[in-house]
């Protein structure tokens, strides 16, 4: 039960409503008020100070008490002024405000709560000798109704014990075999990936995949910067990629305990000493290259959104369909990739995805680009063959888009025409409307047909 003994009604209240959303999350952001007039600016008409200041004691004392990591931001006027200016003055895009840059965590958040931070618990000590520690993380990884497998896991990262974690996988594999010690090397590197760190509380390593055309490397930083302007990235989502490319095979050499260490690195704006440097040999053999990147998430929840709605929100449906939000982040990564095609005459950005899912992000890619190359000869094919049927006069070709797909006439310069082609968008490398330059390398375009 909630410690309301001297507390106000509305501290009690928020007490109540905190410990009954704690079990469901890890992490909440609390907005400390300074003066009256702050908090009048930020929720106007309320000039209760003593009150607000009561229910961010009551509602961070239940979270930590429940094991939940508490932030807090100081309510900064400016900062909100500038925040609001471009949005709707309504109390949801008020209650939505998070001072990204500076968030305070730890002793830091509680003291300017008023309130002074519980002694850290203390790290787990391990034992010297790996064996019985393996044994142990093994014995939780069989049991899949235990939470201690996650829990030792990321303890073992922190404590930077390799020799461990190394230990379980060879452990497993002379038990069970080496798929199921591939299977908990897997485990292994997802869990290195991300962690609880960063200034949002939650923060993971990604990599933009890239198909790259023959001859120079496109600026990485370029691509990188012109990705985050694209309107592609949820509001919630912020993305820092390192400008270097990267080979694919040398990233996946790296252990799980090295991925942690280039995570806790890149939160730290270090450069990681565990990453190899780019080759660039090894990206014009296999033809793809990787733009490693942090992703700091900020869908945190908020406390006085929690209040307002009386609890937390509803997880969305697996099964839902996509919101239209998301339909346009996705219409904007299409049109940004397309841009890049143009751009670097043939470069092709595959997606953003999880550090540890490069290698099956490629392997889509080429089990799909049968069809894509098979496309690109079927128009050249085409061509070839309506300038077989022209004889010795030149010809030309006029494009059209259909809903997805792309019609091609083929006329001769008299006006003549010669053939229709219609290719489904699943048949183009690139979409409809970023076609036009790799069709101007086989013939020449004209927006009308001859003598239309």
């Amino acid at each position: 039960m909630p410690n309301t003994a001297n507390q106000s009604g509305p501290a009690r209240q928020a007490a109540y409503l905190a410990q009954d959303v704690a079990p469901d999350i890890d992490v909440v952001l609390i907005t400390h008020y300074p003066d009256i007039e702050t908090l009048d600016i930020f929720r106007p008409g309320d000039t209760d100070l003593q009150t607000a200041c009561a229910v961010n004691q009551a509602v961070a004392l239940e979270m930590l008490n429940a094991g939940v990591e508490v932030l807090v931001q100081r309510a900064d006027r400016g900062a909100f002024r500038r925040w609001m200016a471009d949005r709707d003055d309504t109390p949801a895009d008020r209650r939505a405000w998070i001072d990204r840059g500076r968030l305070l965590r730890g002793p830091a958040a509680l003291a300017a709560l008023g309130l002074k931070a519980p002694a850290a618990p203390g790290r787990e000590v391990f034992g010297h000798a790996p064996g019985p520690i393996a044994d142990r993380l093994l014995a939780a990884f069989d049991d899949e109704d235990s939470a201690e497998f996650d829990v030792l896991v990321q303890a073992l990262m922190a404590a930077g014990r390799t020799d461990v974690l190394d230990l379980a996988v060879r452990k497993l594999a002379e038990r069970d075999g080496d798929e199921a010690a591939d299977g908990l090397n897997w485990v292994l590197l997802v869990a290195a990936e991300g962690a609880a760190v960063g200034p949002s509380g939650w923060a993971e390593l990604v990599a933009l995949v890239v198909a790259l055309p023959p001859g120079d490397l496109p600026d990485g930083e370029e691509l990188g910067q012109s990705l985050t302007a694209s309107g592609a990235l949820a509001d919630t989502e912020e993305l820092r990629l390192l400008p270097g490319w990267r080979s694919p095979d040398a990233l996946a050499e790296l252990s799980f305990v090295a991925v942690r260490r280039v995570l806790l690195d890149m939160v730290d704006g270090k450069s990681p000493r565990d990453l190899p440097p780019g080759d660039t040999d090894d990206l014009a053999r296999r033809g793809f290259g990787v733009l490693l990147g942090l992703r700091i998430d900020w869908a945190i929840p908020v406390w006085e959104e929690i209040a307002a709605a009386g609890g937390l929100p509803e997880e969305p449906d697996d099964d839902a369909e996509v919101t239209p939000e998301e339909a346009l982040r996705a219409a904007a990564f299409d049109r940004w990739r397309g841009q890049v095609f143009q751009r670097t005459e043939g470069c092709v950005p595959l997606d953003v995805v999880a550090f540890s899912q490069v290698a099956n992000e490629i392997a889509d890619f080429l089990a799909e680009a049968g069809e894509q190359t098979g496309g690109i000869e079927e128009i050249r094919d085409f061509i070839a063959e309506c300038r077989r049927r022209a004889g010795g006069d030149e010809i030309v070709c006029r494009s059209e888009i259909i809903g997805d797909a792309l019609e091609l006439s083929i006329y001769t310069e008299t006006g003549q025409l010669l053939d229709r082609l219609t290719m489904p968008a699943s048949r183009l490398p690139a979409p409809a409307e970023d076609m036009s330059p790799l069709i101007a390398t086989f013939v020449r375009l004209v927006q009308d047909g001859p003598g239309t």
